[in-house]
């Protein structure tokens, strides 16, 4: 039963990022400390929002079954990674700008509706990737044990 019960969150999840909506994960907001943020990240420079290896493989895996990310599964969320994300927000979240694999502040603010609408992100909608943004997105990633 355990099984069974991780293989449908993992395919919930999946499912979710491939189609835009899953049901609002829990409430809880994990604190998190981050190192200060420039205005956008270079295309080769590798962006996990907080999340841990292993969490970021997870995201990798999805991105790569829904959005054509063709990059390795390795953990560190690149520029690939981002392209393929953008593609998926660009889809379902209001994402206007370039497919070009930078979290700068239009991919941020994209991502912070999806984690508002879906996964129990509270903060604004400004293009920070603060502690409440990343503290959404793991949980998105923890969602999918098996991913």
């Amino acid at each position: 039963m355990r099984a069974l019960t991780k293989t449908l969150v993992c395919a919930t999840t999946a499912i979710g990022i491939a189609v835009g909506g899953l049901a609002t994960a829990g409430p809880g907001v994990a604190a998190e400390t981050r190192p200060a943020a420039s205005a956008e990240v270079s295309p080769l420079a590798v962006v996990n929002l907080g999340l841990k290896a292993a969490e970021a493989k997870k995201v990798q895996r999805v991105l790569r079954d829904n959005w054509q990310y063709k990059g390795k599964i390795d953990g560190q969320l690149g520029t690939d990674s981002w392209k393929a994300m953008q593609r998926f927000l660009k889809k379902h979240w209001s994402y206007k700008d370039k497919i070009d694999g930078k979290v700068g502040p239009n991919t941020v603010k994209a991502l912070q509706r999806w984690l508002k609408a879906q996964w129990g992100y509270k903060g604004k909608i400004d293009g920070d990737p603060g502690s409440g943004t990343r503290a959404a997105f793991k949980r998105m990633a923890n969602a999918c044990p098996n991913c």
